[in-house]
C-alpha cells in the first residue's frame, strides 16, 4: 500500500447530513445502540471500527435498506426517513460497496447508467446523447476504456472508477466508499486517493470506510469511531494518530501476536513443490513447507501467488512440475482430491469463493465435514444434533459473533465470515492449510485473533502457507517469506532479514534477476 502522506486540510463547512442517536436491533441482538455522524460538503470523513461495530448497519440505514428503531436523520435541517435505495439516490446519496455493482456483458456506458434515468429520442434510449454527456465525467475520474467497450475483463480498479462515475452522473452530494482499496494495487490506490481528494475539492462529501488506518490518516478531515454499536470517539484532522485510532477501535491497547523469538526447528517436510508452472502466471516455482511452519508468500498483486495456491489445491492443472505430500507423490486433479489428501484453502475472495452467503453459519462450517455429522457411514443422513453441537463448539472456540448458528452467514461482519471459513478447516484438522489474504477487509482486533489462530495451528504441527499483499503482516506472523515476482520466487527471507522493507524491495525486483529459486 502507498506510504501515508498528510491529508490536504480543507476549510470546515456546516454539516448537511446528520445522524443522531440511531439504533437498530436484528433478531433481538443490538446492531446499533447509539451512533451519531455528521457529514459536511467537501469533507472526507473516515468511519472506522471493528467488524460488527455497526458501520455496515448505519450505511444500510442511509441507503434505505433498513429502517432504524429510533434516532433521527436530518438532511439540510429537515428530519427524513430514507425509505428505499431509490429514495437515497434522489436525496443525493450514492454507495459503492466492496462487492461492486456492475454487469459483465454490458458496456462501460451501460454500467455507468445502471439505475440512472436515461435521455430518449423518439421513444428510444438516446445512447449517443448520453455518451456525449457522460464522456467528460468519465475522463474526470480517469476511465480510459472506451465507453462502448465491454466491462468483462476490466480490472477491479477500473470497475471502481465506473461506480464513482455512476455516482457523479447521479449528481451525488455524498459518496460512501466501503473498503475501496481492499483489492487494489499500490499504484491503483494512489489514483483512487487523488480522485477522492478531487471529489472533496469540488464539494462532494465522501464517507470513507476502511480498516487501513494509514489511508484514514492520509485522506480524512475527520474520523468517527464505532465500537459495539456506539459512536465512541470523533477526531479532527489535527487530533488524528494511529495509536489513538487503535485505542478507540478496540477500547484499549492491542495485544500483539508474536511468533516465537527463535524460529521453530524445521520439522518434517509436509509439502514439497518442485518446478511447478502454469504459464504465464506461475513459472517454475520450488519450495519446501514444513510441519509446524508458517511460510509466507509475498509480492505484489498479480505476481502469481493466488494462481500458485490454485495449483497446489487442484483447482488448476500445472503445465509442468511435481508435488509431494508427506513424502508421497501428490497430484490433485480437483479440489476434492486436495481435501481428501489433507489440504484446506481459505480463498482470497471469501464471499465469492468461500461461503454460501444465503446459508447458515452451521451449514458453512460443516460443508467439508459431513462425515462427522452423519448418523453412520451406512446411513449417510445428517444428524442435526451432531451438526448443531459441532457448529456451536466452533463458534465458541473462535468467538464468532452471530445471533445463532442458523443465522445466514451473509449477515456476519467480514472478520466473522473469515472466522467461519477458517473454522471449517479447524474442524477437519488439515495437514496443510493455505490462507490467501487471510485478513483482507478485517479490522485490527479480528486480525490479531486470526493471527493467533494461525500460530496455534502451526504449534499443533499444521503446515501453514500464508499469502498476503500487506508487507506489514508477514514479518510479525511468518517464520519465512518467499517473495514472488512475475510468477517466480525471487528471494527467501528469514530471521533478521525478514522485514517489511526487505519484502517491498524484493517485490519490486525484476524476476529476471533471480536465476535460482530457494527450496
Amino acid at each position: 500500500m502507498p506510504s501515508p502522506e498528510p491529508a490536504v486540510v480543507r476549510s470546515p463547512a456546516a454539516p448537511f447530513l446528520i445522524a443522531e442517536g440511531v439504533a437498530k436491533a436484528f433478531g433481538g441482538a443490538q446492531a446499533l445502540s447509539d451512533v451519531s455522524l455528521a457529514m459536511a460538503p467537501g469533507e472526507v470523513h473516515g468511519l472506522v471500527g471493528a467488524n460488527g461495530a455497526g458501520k455496515s448497519t448505519l450505511i444500510r440505514i442511509l441507503a434505505g435498506l433498513v429502517t432504524p428503531d429510533r434516532g433521527r436523520i436530518r438532511l439540510d435541517g429537515e428530519d427524513i426517513t430514507v425509505s428505499s435505495p431509490q429514495h437515497a439516490t434522489a436525496l443525493g446519496m450514492s454507495f459503492i460497496h466492496q462487492e461492486l455493482a456492475f454487469i459483465p456483458g454490458m458496456t462501460v456506458l451501460q454500467n455507468i447508467m445502471l439505475g440512472v434515468p436515461k435521455a430518449t429520442r423518439f421513444g428510444m434510449i438516446d445512447w449517443g446523447r448520453i455518451a456525449r454527456e457522460v464522456e467528460p465525467v468519465a475522463r474526470r475520474v480517469g476511465i480510459t476504456a472506451p465507453l462502448s467497450s465491454n466491462v468483462k475483463g476490466l480490472s477491479t480498479a477500473e470497475n471502481w472508477l465506473i461506480n464513482i462515475c455512476r455516482a457523479l452522473v447521479r449528481k451525488a452530494r455524498l459518496i460512501v466508499m466501503d473498503e475501496p482499496t481492499a483489492s487494489l494495487s499500490a499504484s491503483e490506490s494512489r489514483k483512487l486517493f487523488a480522485i477522492v481528494e478531487d471529489l472533496a475539492r469540488s464539494g462532494v462529501a465522501v464517507l470513507y470506510v476502511s480498516h487501513r488506518l494509514d489511508e484514514i490518516l492520509r485522506l480524512c478531515d475527520r474520523v468517527t469511531v464505532f465500537r459495539d454499536g456506539r459512536s465512541v470517539a470523533g477526531f479532527a484532522r489535527a487530533e488524528l494518530s494511529h495509536a489513538g485510532l487503535v485505542e478507540a477501535i478496540v477500547g484499549g491497547a492491542v495485544r500483539r501476536t508474536t511468533k516465537p523469538a527463535e524460529p521453530p526447528p524445521q520439522g518434517v517436510v509436509a509439502l514439497k513443490v518442485s518446478n511447478l508452472a502454469r504459464r504465464p502466471k506461475v513459472e517454475g516455482v520450488s519450495f519446501d513447507l514444513h510441519h509446524g511452519e508458517v511460510l509466507g508468500i509475498g509480492g505484489l498483486v498479480g505476481a502469481g501467488r493466488s494462481e500458485l495456491a490454485r495449483l497446489i489445491y487442484g483447482a488448476d492443472a500445472p503445465d509442468t512440475g511435481t508435488m509431494e505430500l508427506d513424502g508421497a507423490p501428490y497430484a490433485p486433479h480437483r479440489p476434492a482430491d486436495a481435501v481428501a489428501a489433507g489440504l484446506g484453502l481459505v480463498p482470497e475472495e471469501r464471499r465469492a469463493d468461500g461461503l454460501v452467503l444465503t446459508k447458515s453459519v452451521a451449514f458453512n462450517l460443516t460443508i467439508p465435514n459431513l462425515a462427522k455429522i452423519v448418523h453412520s457411514p451406512l446411513l449417510p443422513l445428517i444428524d442435526d444434533r451432531r451438526r448443531s453441537a459441532l457448529a456451536e463448539q466452533t463458534v465458541r472456540d473462535l468467538a464468532i459473533k452471530t445471533t445463532g448458528i442458523e443465522a445466514p452467514v451473509g449477515r456476519l461482519s467480514g472478520g466473522n465470515q473469515q472466522k467461519v471459513v477458517i473454522g471449517r478447516w479447524l474442524i477437519r484438522a488439515p495437514k496443510v492449510l493455505i490462507l490467501d489474504e487471510p485478513t483482507r477487509g478485517v479490522d485490527i482486533g479480528a486480525r490479531g485473533e486470526i493471527h493467533r489462530l494461525i500460530r496455534d495451528l502451526a504449534a499443533e504441527g499444521v503446515a501453514v502457507l500464508v499469502i498476503s499483499s500487506e508487507p506489514d503482516e508477514q514479518p510479525d506472523l511468518c517464520d519465512r517469506v518467499l517473495v514472488m515476482v512475475e510468477g517466480r520466487i525471487v528471494r527467501e527471507l528469514k530471521g533478521a532479514e525478514l522485514t517489511r522493507q526487505a519484502i517491498i524491495e524484493a517485490s519490486y525486483a525484476r524476476a529476471a534477476a533471480a536465476e535460482e529459486t530457494p527450496s
